[in-house]
Protein backbone atom coordinates (compact mmCIF):
# COMPACT_ATOMS: atom_id res chain seq x y z
CA UNK A 1 0.00 0.00 0.00
CA UNK A 2 2.93 2.35 0.63
CA UNK A 3 4.31 1.98 -2.90
CA UNK A 4 1.22 3.23 -4.81
CA UNK A 5 0.90 6.31 -2.59
CA UNK A 6 4.27 7.52 -3.84
CA UNK A 7 2.77 7.69 -7.32
CA UNK A 8 0.62 10.49 -8.68
CA UNK A 9 -1.83 8.38 -10.66
CA UNK A 10 -5.51 7.46 -10.45
CA UNK A 11 -7.01 7.68 -6.97
CA UNK A 12 -3.65 8.47 -5.36
CA UNK A 13 -3.47 11.59 -7.50
CA UNK A 14 -6.80 12.73 -6.04
CA UNK A 15 -5.58 11.88 -2.54
CA UNK A 16 -2.45 14.02 -2.95
CA UNK A 17 -4.38 16.91 -4.48
CA UNK A 18 -6.91 16.79 -1.65
CA UNK A 19 -4.62 16.45 1.36
CA UNK A 20 -2.64 19.42 0.09
CA UNK A 21 -5.87 21.44 -0.15
CA UNK A 22 -6.54 20.54 3.49
CA UNK A 23 -2.92 21.39 4.35
CA UNK A 24 -3.34 24.91 2.96
CA UNK A 25 -6.62 25.49 4.83
CA UNK A 26 -4.81 24.65 8.08
CA UNK A 27 -1.88 26.94 7.19
CA UNK A 28 -4.41 29.75 6.69
CA UNK A 29 -6.46 28.83 9.76
CA UNK A 30 -3.39 28.78 12.02
CA UNK A 31 -1.50 31.68 10.44
CA UNK A 32 -2.09 33.98 13.43
CA UNK A 33 -0.63 32.06 16.38
CA UNK A 34 3.01 31.99 15.15
CA UNK A 35 2.88 35.74 14.45
CA UNK A 36 0.86 36.75 17.52
CA UNK A 37 3.74 38.52 19.29
CA UNK A 38 4.59 40.52 16.15
CA UNK A 39 0.95 41.57 15.78
CA UNK A 40 0.75 42.45 19.47
CA UNK A 41 3.85 44.63 19.39
CA UNK A 42 2.97 46.33 16.11
CA UNK A 43 -0.61 47.23 17.04
CA UNK A 44 -0.12 47.62 20.79
CA UNK A 45 -2.65 44.93 21.73
CA UNK A 46 -3.15 43.65 25.26
CA UNK A 47 -2.78 40.00 26.25
CA UNK A 48 -6.56 39.82 26.69
CA UNK A 49 -7.09 41.04 23.12
CA UNK A 50 -4.65 38.43 21.76
CA UNK A 51 -6.53 35.70 23.64
CA UNK A 52 -9.80 37.05 22.27
CA UNK A 53 -8.48 36.74 18.71
CA UNK A 54 -7.51 33.12 19.48
CA UNK A 55 -11.11 32.44 20.59
CA UNK A 56 -12.51 34.12 17.47
CA UNK A 57 -10.28 31.90 15.36
CA UNK A 58 -12.39 28.85 16.30
CA UNK A 59 -15.76 30.53 16.95
CA UNK A 60 -17.54 29.83 13.65
CA UNK A 61 -15.81 26.57 12.77
CA UNK A 62 -18.53 24.52 14.48
CA UNK A 63 -21.54 25.85 12.48
CA UNK A 64 -19.36 26.15 9.37
CA UNK A 65 -18.58 22.41 9.40
CA UNK A 66 -22.31 21.62 9.58
CA UNK A 67 -23.21 24.01 6.75
CA UNK A 68 -20.30 22.98 4.54
CA UNK A 69 -21.30 19.33 5.05
CA UNK A 70 -24.71 20.14 3.55
CA UNK A 71 -23.22 22.14 0.66
CA UNK A 72 -20.74 19.35 0.03
CA UNK A 73 -23.39 16.65 -0.28
CA UNK A 74 -25.36 18.82 -2.69
CA UNK A 75 -22.67 20.28 -4.97
CA UNK A 76 -19.75 17.88 -4.58
CA UNK A 77 -16.28 18.24 -3.02
CA UNK A 78 -14.44 19.71 -6.02
CA UNK A 79 -16.40 22.95 -6.27
CA UNK A 80 -16.88 23.19 -2.48
CA UNK A 81 -13.15 22.91 -1.72
CA UNK A 82 -12.22 25.26 -4.56
CA UNK A 83 -14.64 27.94 -3.37
CA UNK A 84 -13.48 27.67 0.25
CA UNK A 85 -9.82 28.02 -0.75
CA UNK A 86 -10.53 31.09 -2.89
CA UNK A 87 -12.72 32.57 -0.12
CA UNK A 88 -9.90 32.22 2.41
CA UNK A 89 -7.96 35.00 0.67
CA UNK A 90 -10.62 37.59 1.61
CA UNK A 91 -10.31 37.37 5.43
CA UNK A 92 -6.52 37.00 5.08
CA UNK A 93 -6.38 40.35 3.27
CA UNK A 94 -8.76 41.86 5.84
CA UNK A 95 -6.50 40.76 8.69
CA UNK A 96 -3.35 41.89 6.87
CA UNK A 97 -4.72 45.40 6.32
CA UNK A 98 -6.42 45.82 9.73
CA UNK A 99 -5.35 48.67 11.97
CA UNK A 100 -7.94 48.41 14.73
CA UNK A 101 -9.11 45.60 16.98
CA UNK A 102 -12.67 45.34 15.60
CA UNK A 103 -11.35 44.57 12.09
CA UNK A 104 -8.98 41.99 13.53
CA UNK A 105 -11.91 40.30 15.30
CA UNK A 106 -14.09 40.34 12.18
CA UNK A 107 -11.39 38.86 9.98
CA UNK A 108 -10.54 36.07 12.49
CA UNK A 109 -14.24 35.17 12.73
CA UNK A 110 -14.35 34.80 8.95
CA UNK A 111 -11.09 32.85 8.96
CA UNK A 112 -12.58 30.38 11.46
CA UNK A 113 -14.87 29.27 8.61
CA UNK A 114 -11.80 28.04 6.71
CA UNK A 115 -11.23 25.50 9.50
CA UNK A 116 -14.26 23.64 8.17
CA UNK A 117 -12.39 22.51 5.05
CA UNK A 118 -11.47 19.19 6.66
CA UNK A 119 -14.91 17.63 6.11
CA UNK A 120 -14.81 18.23 2.35
CA UNK A 121 -11.90 15.91 1.71
CA UNK A 122 -13.45 13.14 3.81
CA UNK A 123 -16.18 12.79 1.19
CA UNK A 124 -13.76 13.20 -1.74
CA UNK A 125 -11.41 10.48 -0.49
CA UNK A 126 -14.34 8.17 0.28
CA UNK A 127 -15.54 8.48 -3.31
CA UNK A 128 -12.19 7.30 -4.67
CA UNK A 129 -11.12 4.58 -2.21
CA UNK A 130 -12.93 1.30 -1.41
CA UNK A 131 -13.91 0.45 2.19
CA UNK A 132 -11.01 -1.96 2.63
CA UNK A 133 -8.53 0.93 2.08
CA UNK A 134 -10.55 3.80 3.53
CA UNK A 135 -8.77 3.90 6.89
CA UNK A 136 -5.32 4.39 5.40
CA UNK A 137 -6.51 6.87 2.77
CA UNK A 138 -8.48 9.01 5.24
CA UNK A 139 -5.55 8.80 7.67
CA UNK A 140 -3.12 10.14 5.09
CA UNK A 141 -5.58 12.88 4.16
CA UNK A 142 -6.17 13.89 7.78
CA UNK A 143 -2.64 13.43 9.08
CA UNK A 144 -0.69 15.04 6.25
CA UNK A 145 -3.22 17.84 5.87
CA UNK A 146 -3.37 18.49 9.61
CA UNK A 147 0.39 19.02 9.50
CA UNK A 148 -0.40 22.43 8.03
CA UNK A 149 -0.73 23.81 11.56
CA UNK A 150 2.80 22.69 12.46
CA UNK A 151 4.12 23.92 9.11
CA UNK A 152 2.63 27.35 9.79
CA UNK A 153 4.23 27.45 13.25
CA UNK A 154 7.68 26.60 11.87
CA UNK A 155 7.74 28.60 8.63
CA UNK A 156 5.63 31.76 8.98
CA UNK A 157 7.83 33.52 11.59
CA UNK A 158 10.90 32.90 9.40
CA UNK A 159 9.08 34.16 6.30
CA UNK A 160 7.97 37.29 8.18
CA UNK A 161 11.50 37.98 9.40
CA UNK A 162 12.93 37.34 5.93
CA UNK A 163 10.48 39.78 4.35
CA UNK A 164 11.27 42.36 7.01
CA UNK A 165 15.00 41.95 6.31
CA UNK A 166 14.41 42.65 2.64
CA UNK A 167 12.30 45.71 3.44
CA UNK A 168 14.55 46.92 6.26
CA UNK A 169 11.73 46.93 8.85
CA UNK A 170 10.43 44.80 11.68
CA UNK A 171 8.70 41.45 11.25
CA UNK A 172 6.45 41.80 8.20
CA UNK A 173 3.45 39.87 9.50
CA UNK A 174 1.00 41.64 7.20
CA UNK A 175 2.54 40.45 3.93
CA UNK A 176 3.09 36.97 5.40
CA UNK A 177 -0.63 36.63 6.29
CA UNK A 178 -1.61 37.92 2.86
CA UNK A 179 0.70 35.45 1.12
CA UNK A 180 -1.00 32.49 2.82
CA UNK A 181 -4.34 33.69 1.43
CA UNK A 182 -2.89 34.20 -2.05
CA UNK A 183 -1.38 30.68 -2.04
CA UNK A 184 -4.69 29.15 -0.95
CA UNK A 185 -6.69 31.05 -3.59
CA UNK A 186 -4.30 30.07 -6.41
CA UNK A 187 -4.45 26.44 -5.33
CA UNK A 188 -8.26 26.65 -5.21
CA UNK A 189 -8.24 27.39 -8.95
CA UNK A 190 -5.71 24.60 -9.59
CA UNK A 191 -7.82 22.15 -7.58
CA UNK A 192 -10.97 23.01 -9.53
CA UNK A 193 -9.32 22.18 -12.85
CA UNK A 194 -7.34 19.16 -11.60
CA UNK A 195 -9.77 17.15 -9.46
CA UNK A 196 -13.05 15.40 -10.13
CA UNK A 197 -15.72 14.29 -7.65
CA UNK A 198 -15.82 10.61 -8.61
CA UNK A 199 -13.97 8.16 -10.85
CA UNK A 200 -15.20 8.11 -14.43
CA UNK A 201 -18.48 6.22 -14.72
CA UNK A 202 -19.33 6.41 -11.01
CA UNK A 203 -22.40 8.35 -9.83
CA UNK A 204 -22.09 10.95 -7.05
CA UNK A 205 -24.88 10.08 -4.60
CA UNK A 206 -26.80 13.02 -3.13
CA UNK A 207 -29.47 13.18 -0.39
CA UNK A 208 -33.02 13.49 -1.72
CA UNK A 209 -33.74 16.57 0.44
CA UNK A 210 -31.46 19.36 1.66
CA UNK A 211 -31.35 21.63 4.70
CA UNK A 212 -30.87 19.02 7.40
CA UNK A 213 -29.49 15.53 7.99
CA UNK A 214 -31.69 12.71 6.73
CA UNK A 215 -32.33 9.97 9.30
CA UNK A 216 -34.24 6.72 8.86
CA UNK A 217 -36.35 6.38 12.03
CA UNK A 218 -38.35 8.57 14.43
CA UNK A 219 -36.12 7.57 17.34
CA UNK A 220 -33.05 8.65 15.38
CA UNK A 221 -34.72 12.00 14.65
CA UNK A 222 -35.11 12.81 18.35
CA UNK A 223 -31.57 11.64 19.09
CA UNK A 224 -30.28 13.92 16.32
CA UNK A 225 -32.03 16.92 17.90
CA UNK A 226 -30.41 16.12 21.25
CA UNK A 227 -26.97 15.83 19.61
CA UNK A 228 -27.46 19.21 17.92
CA UNK A 229 -27.76 21.00 21.29
CA UNK A 230 -23.98 21.06 22.05
CA UNK A 231 -23.25 22.39 18.55
CA UNK A 232 -25.27 25.52 19.37
CA UNK A 233 -24.52 25.53 23.09
CA UNK A 234 -20.77 25.81 22.53
CA UNK A 235 -21.35 29.14 20.77
CA UNK A 236 -23.14 30.32 23.89
CA UNK A 237 -20.11 29.22 25.90
CA UNK A 238 -17.87 31.26 23.61
CA UNK A 239 -20.14 34.29 24.10
CA UNK A 240 -19.81 33.83 27.87
CA UNK A 241 -16.01 33.77 27.52
CA UNK A 242 -16.10 37.00 25.50
CA UNK A 243 -18.27 38.63 28.19
CA UNK A 244 -15.89 37.54 30.93
CA UNK A 245 -12.90 39.18 29.24
CA UNK A 246 -14.89 42.37 28.62
CA UNK A 247 -15.21 42.27 24.83
CA UNK A 248 -19.02 42.29 25.03
CA UNK A 249 -21.41 43.33 27.81
CA UNK A 250 -24.00 41.22 29.61
CA UNK A 251 -26.90 42.54 27.54
CA UNK A 252 -25.19 41.68 24.25
CA UNK A 253 -24.29 38.21 25.55
CA UNK A 254 -27.93 37.56 26.47
CA UNK A 255 -28.95 38.76 23.00
CA UNK A 256 -26.52 36.25 21.48
CA UNK A 257 -27.99 33.50 23.65
CA UNK A 258 -31.49 34.39 22.49
CA UNK A 259 -30.29 34.32 18.88
CA UNK A 260 -28.79 30.87 19.45
CA UNK A 261 -32.10 29.57 20.79
CA UNK A 262 -33.80 30.89 17.65
CA UNK A 263 -31.03 29.32 15.53
CA UNK A 264 -31.53 25.95 17.20
CA UNK A 265 -35.29 26.19 16.60
CA UNK A 266 -34.71 26.95 12.92
CA UNK A 267 -32.23 24.10 12.63
CA UNK A 268 -34.70 21.72 14.28
CA UNK A 269 -37.43 22.83 11.85
CA UNK A 270 -35.17 22.20 8.83
CA UNK A 271 -34.35 18.74 10.17
CA UNK A 272 -38.05 18.05 10.61
CA UNK A 273 -38.76 19.33 7.09
CA UNK A 274 -36.22 16.91 5.61
CA UNK A 275 -37.58 14.00 7.68
CA UNK A 276 -41.29 14.91 7.85
CA UNK A 277 -42.29 11.78 5.95
CA UNK A 278 -41.33 9.76 9.06
CA UNK A 279 -44.15 11.54 10.90
CA UNK A 280 -46.74 12.57 8.29
CA UNK A 281 -46.59 9.53 6.03
CA UNK A 282 -45.25 7.02 8.56
CA UNK A 283 -42.50 6.28 6.06
CA UNK A 284 -40.61 3.03 6.58
CA UNK A 285 -37.15 2.74 5.07
CA UNK A 286 -36.22 -0.71 3.76
CA UNK A 287 -33.62 -2.47 5.91
CA UNK A 288 -30.97 -2.04 3.21
CA UNK A 289 -31.41 1.75 3.28
CA UNK A 290 -31.41 2.33 7.05
CA UNK A 291 -28.61 3.54 9.27
CA UNK A 292 -28.52 4.07 13.04
CA UNK A 293 -27.87 7.62 14.20
CA UNK A 294 -26.57 6.39 17.55
CA UNK A 295 -23.46 5.32 15.63
CA UNK A 296 -22.98 8.93 14.50
CA UNK A 297 -23.49 10.05 18.12
CA UNK A 298 -20.73 7.69 19.29
CA UNK A 299 -18.35 8.97 16.62
CA UNK A 300 -19.22 12.50 17.75
CA UNK A 301 -18.00 11.56 21.22
CA UNK A 302 -14.81 9.87 19.98
CA UNK A 303 -13.85 12.98 18.02
CA UNK A 304 -14.82 15.16 20.99
CA UNK A 305 -12.26 13.40 23.17
CA UNK A 306 -9.47 12.83 20.60
CA UNK A 307 -9.38 15.87 18.31
CA UNK A 308 -10.89 18.11 20.99
CA UNK A 309 -8.18 17.14 23.44
CA UNK A 310 -5.47 17.53 20.77
CA UNK A 311 -6.42 21.16 20.10
CA UNK A 312 -6.61 21.85 23.84
CA UNK A 313 -3.30 20.16 24.70
CA UNK A 314 -1.43 21.84 21.83
CA UNK A 315 -2.52 25.19 23.31
CA UNK A 316 -1.11 24.52 26.79
CA UNK A 317 1.72 22.03 26.25
CA UNK A 318 4.56 24.56 25.66
CA UNK A 319 3.74 26.35 28.94
CA UNK A 320 3.39 22.97 30.71
CA UNK A 321 6.93 21.86 29.81
CA UNK A 322 8.41 25.33 30.33
CA UNK A 323 7.03 25.78 33.86
CA UNK A 324 7.08 22.14 35.03
CA UNK A 325 10.66 21.38 33.99
CA UNK A 326 12.12 24.93 34.02
CA UNK A 327 12.93 24.86 30.30
CA UNK A 328 13.51 27.78 27.97
CA UNK A 329 10.66 28.87 25.72
CA UNK A 330 12.43 27.55 22.64
CA UNK A 331 13.16 24.11 24.11
CA UNK A 332 9.63 23.80 25.53
CA UNK A 333 8.21 24.85 22.16
CA UNK A 334 10.26 22.27 20.28
CA UNK A 335 9.13 19.47 22.60
CA UNK A 336 5.50 20.56 22.36
CA UNK A 337 5.71 20.82 18.55
CA UNK A 338 6.63 17.15 18.36
CA UNK A 339 3.07 16.43 19.58
CA UNK A 340 1.71 17.91 16.34
CA UNK A 341 4.46 16.30 14.24
CA UNK A 342 3.07 12.88 15.21
CA UNK A 343 0.16 13.58 12.84
CA UNK A 344 2.38 12.62 9.90
CA UNK A 345 2.62 9.02 11.12
CA UNK A 346 -0.01 8.48 13.79
CA UNK A 347 -3.15 9.38 11.89
CA UNK A 348 -2.34 7.25 8.82
CA UNK A 349 -1.16 4.60 11.29
CA UNK A 350 -4.55 4.58 12.97
CA UNK A 351 -6.17 4.14 9.57
CA UNK A 352 -3.84 1.26 8.65
CA UNK A 353 -4.54 -0.46 11.98
CA UNK A 354 -8.27 -0.04 11.35
CA UNK A 355 -7.89 -1.56 7.86
CA UNK A 356 -5.67 -4.45 8.95
CA UNK A 357 -7.06 -5.69 12.27
CA UNK A 358 -10.40 -6.71 10.80
CA UNK A 359 -12.56 -4.77 13.30
CA UNK A 360 -12.98 -1.02 13.12
CA UNK A 361 -15.03 -1.09 16.33
CA UNK A 362 -12.28 -2.65 18.46
CA UNK A 363 -9.59 -0.53 16.83
CA UNK A 364 -11.57 2.54 17.90
CA UNK A 365 -12.09 1.20 21.42
CA UNK A 366 -8.46 0.20 22.02
CA UNK A 367 -7.01 3.46 20.69
CA UNK A 368 -9.43 5.57 22.75
CA UNK A 369 -8.61 3.51 25.85
CA UNK A 370 -4.87 3.94 25.24
CA UNK A 371 -5.40 7.68 24.94
CA UNK A 372 -7.27 7.78 28.26
CA UNK A 373 -4.52 5.86 30.06
CA UNK A 374 -1.88 8.10 28.45
CA UNK A 375 -3.52 11.26 29.75
CA UNK A 376 -3.80 9.80 33.24
CA UNK A 377 -0.06 9.03 33.20
CA UNK A 378 0.62 12.59 31.97
CA UNK A 379 -1.39 13.86 34.95
CA UNK A 380 1.27 12.35 37.21
CA UNK A 381 4.16 14.27 35.62
CA UNK A 382 5.51 17.06 37.81
CA UNK A 383 8.73 18.95 38.56
CA UNK A 384 10.18 15.84 40.19
CA UNK A 385 9.60 13.66 37.13
CA UNK A 386 12.33 12.57 34.72
CA UNK A 387 12.07 14.78 31.62
CA UNK A 388 12.87 12.06 29.01
CA UNK A 389 10.11 9.88 30.49
CA UNK A 390 7.65 12.79 30.37
CA UNK A 391 8.51 13.37 26.70
CA UNK A 392 8.11 9.65 25.94
CA UNK A 393 4.69 9.58 27.65
CA UNK A 394 3.62 12.67 25.72
CA UNK A 395 4.61 11.12 22.39
CA UNK A 396 2.90 7.82 23.21
CA UNK A 397 -0.26 9.65 24.22
CA UNK A 398 -0.06 11.74 21.05
CA UNK A 399 0.07 8.56 18.96
CA UNK A 400 -3.12 7.19 20.54
CA UNK A 401 -4.88 10.57 20.17
CA UNK A 402 -4.11 11.02 16.49
CA UNK A 403 -4.43 7.34 15.59
CA UNK A 404 -7.87 7.52 17.22
CA UNK A 405 -8.72 10.44 14.95
CA UNK A 406 -7.70 8.36 11.94
CA UNK A 407 -9.79 5.46 13.21
CA UNK A 408 -12.84 7.72 13.67
CA UNK A 409 -12.78 8.83 10.07
CA UNK A 410 -12.13 5.29 8.88
CA UNK A 411 -15.70 4.64 10.08
CA UNK A 412 -17.46 7.91 9.14
CA UNK A 413 -17.61 7.30 5.34
CA UNK A 414 -19.10 3.82 5.94
CA UNK A 415 -22.18 4.94 7.93
CA UNK A 416 -24.36 6.21 5.05
CA UNK A 417 -22.71 7.20 1.81
CA UNK A 418 -25.19 9.72 0.40
CA UNK A 419 -25.00 11.87 3.57
CA UNK A 420 -21.29 11.35 4.27
CA UNK A 421 -20.60 15.09 4.03
CA UNK A 422 -23.17 15.96 6.69
CA UNK A 423 -22.07 13.13 8.98
CA UNK A 424 -18.43 14.20 8.59
CA UNK A 425 -19.45 17.80 9.32
CA UNK A 426 -21.32 16.70 12.44
CA UNK A 427 -18.45 14.58 13.74
CA UNK A 428 -15.84 17.19 12.82
CA UNK A 429 -17.81 19.92 14.59
CA UNK A 430 -17.81 17.88 17.78
CA UNK A 431 -14.01 17.99 17.73
CA UNK A 432 -14.19 21.77 17.99
CA UNK A 433 -16.88 21.51 20.66
CA UNK A 434 -14.47 19.35 22.66
CA UNK A 435 -11.64 21.85 22.20
CA UNK A 436 -13.75 24.78 23.42
CA UNK A 437 -15.04 22.81 26.42
CA UNK A 438 -11.59 21.58 27.45
CA UNK A 439 -9.97 25.01 26.97
CA UNK A 440 -12.76 26.69 28.95
CA UNK A 441 -12.17 24.22 31.78
CA UNK A 442 -8.43 24.87 31.62
CA UNK A 443 -8.95 28.63 31.85
CA UNK A 444 -10.94 28.14 35.08
CA UNK A 445 -8.38 25.89 36.79
CA UNK A 446 -5.70 27.21 39.14
CA UNK A 447 -2.31 27.88 37.60
CA UNK A 448 0.55 25.46 38.19
CA UNK A 449 0.86 21.74 38.87
CA UNK A 450 -2.56 21.32 40.50
CA UNK A 451 -4.41 22.79 37.51
CA UNK A 452 -2.39 20.73 35.02
CA UNK A 453 -3.09 17.55 36.97
CA UNK A 454 -6.86 18.16 37.04
CA UNK A 455 -6.81 19.03 33.33
CA UNK A 456 -5.04 15.84 32.24
CA UNK A 457 -7.15 13.73 34.62
CA UNK A 458 -10.30 15.15 33.03
CA UNK A 459 -9.02 14.30 29.55
CA UNK A 460 -8.18 10.76 30.68
CA UNK A 461 -11.45 10.06 32.45
CA UNK A 462 -13.64 11.36 29.60
CA UNK A 463 -11.64 9.24 27.12
CA UNK A 464 -12.14 6.11 29.23
CA UNK A 465 -15.89 6.79 29.47
CA UNK A 466 -16.07 6.99 25.67
CA UNK A 467 -14.00 3.80 25.46
CA UNK A 468 -16.66 2.01 27.50
CA UNK A 469 -19.45 3.35 25.24
CA UNK A 470 -17.60 2.25 22.09
CA UNK A 471 -16.89 -1.22 23.44
CA UNK A 472 -20.54 -1.87 24.28
CA UNK A 473 -22.54 0.17 21.76
CA UNK A 474 -20.45 0.86 18.65
CA UNK A 475 -21.32 -1.51 15.78
CA UNK A 476 -19.04 -2.73 13.02
CA UNK A 477 -20.13 -0.85 9.84
CA UNK A 478 -21.68 -2.98 7.14
CA UNK A 479 -19.14 -3.74 4.43
CA UNK A 480 -16.20 -2.44 6.48
CA UNK A 481 -13.65 -4.29 4.35
CA UNK A 482 -15.52 -4.70 1.06
CA UNK A 483 -14.04 -3.96 -2.34
CA UNK A 484 -16.86 -1.55 -3.17
CA UNK A 485 -18.97 0.99 -1.31
CA UNK A 486 -22.61 0.48 -0.35
CA UNK A 487 -24.78 0.23 -3.46
CA UNK A 488 -21.90 -0.06 -5.90
CA UNK A 489 -21.97 -3.85 -6.08
CA UNK A 490 -25.46 -3.80 -7.62
CA UNK A 491 -24.50 -1.10 -10.10
CA UNK A 492 -21.40 -3.01 -11.13
CA UNK A 493 -23.42 -6.19 -11.46
CA UNK A 494 -25.94 -4.51 -13.73
CA UNK A 495 -23.11 -3.06 -15.81
CA UNK A 496 -21.57 -6.52 -16.16
CA UNK A 497 -24.93 -7.99 -17.17
CA UNK A 498 -25.34 -5.35 -19.85
CA UNK A 499 -21.89 -6.20 -21.19
CA UNK A 500 -22.81 -9.86 -21.35
CA UNK A 501 -26.08 -9.10 -23.14
CA UNK A 502 -24.27 -6.87 -25.61
CA UNK A 503 -21.74 -9.57 -26.44
CA UNK A 504 -24.43 -12.24 -26.72
CA UNK A 505 -26.41 -10.09 -29.17
CA UNK A 506 -23.30 -9.76 -31.29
Amino acid sequence: MLHPILSFRDRYRILHLTWFAFFLTFVVWFNFAPLATMVQEDLGLSTGQIRTLAICNVALTVPARIIIGMVLDRFGPKITYSCLLVFSAIPCFMFAMANDFSWLVMSRLLLSIVGAGFVIGIRMVAEWFPPKEIGFAEGVYGGWGNFGSAAAAFTLPSIALGLSFLSGGQGNWRLTIALTGIAAAIYGVIYFFSAQDTPTGKTYQKPSRHGGLEVTSVRDFWLMLVCNIPLVGVLGLLAWRLEKIGLINMGFMELIWLGLVVLYGFQAYKCWDVNRALFTEKRQYPASDRYRFNQVALLNLTYFVNFGSELAVVSMLPAFFELTFSLSKSHAGMIAASYAFMNLMARPGGGIISDRLGSRKWTMSVLTGGMGIGYLVMAGQNSGSWLPFAILVTMACSFFVQAGEGSTFAIVPLIKRRVTGQIAGNVGAYGNVGAVCYLTLYSLLPEGAAGNQIFFQTLGVTALIVTFLCAFFLKEPKGSFASHHEGEELALGLEADSVVLTHSSD
